[in-house]
């Protein structure tokens, strides 16, 4: 796996600029796959994974940068939930695993960077400090996939 720092850059170049949503999308990506014990989203594990996003905002965008999955692929499904959320699944393995950002992470990027005036460039430079608790919920789910 890249670090933060590269998949950023791979992010921004595939969405056009860098904003809150690439670096949340990003992390949450890194995170899911770690989660579900995928190393090479974009070689070997390419085929034992699938994502389900639950936004049509930039992060989804860093999501498929992160991981390589897409809808021409097959390999992302697009839910309509209007949340900040995505599942990762492992099908190979079965596991399973739903990250939600957290609701008040942006009050504590306001508060990590009171002197950005800026709110979103706050949220920017916070989220890629912010630790993976600070900013999502995760749990365990079960996907029942037809895959043919």
């Amino acid at each position: 796996m890249k670090t933060l720092s590269e998949y950023l850059i791979d992010a921004e170049k595939a969405h056009g600029h860098m904003c809150p949503g690439q670096v949340l999308g990003v992390r949450m990506s890194m995170l899911g796959l770690s989660e579900i014990g995928i190393h090479d989203p974009k070689g070997k594990d390419r085929k034992n994974i699938i994502v389900f996003v639950e936004m049509d905002q930039c992060a989804t965008d860093a999501v498929q940068s992160v991981t390589g999955c897409s809808l021409g692929k097959r390999s992302m499904k697009f839910m309509d939930y209007g949340k900040m959320a995505a599942t990762y699944l492992n099908v190979a393995t079965n596991r399973a695993v739903r990250i939600v950002a957290r609701e008040d992470s942006r009050q504590k990027a306001r508060e990590l960077f009171p002197e950005i005036e800026d709110k979103y460039a706050g949220q920017l430079e916070a989220y890629k400090l912010m630790s993976d608790a600070e900013l999502f919920n995760m749990m365990d789910v079960t996907v029942k996939v037809a895959l043919e």
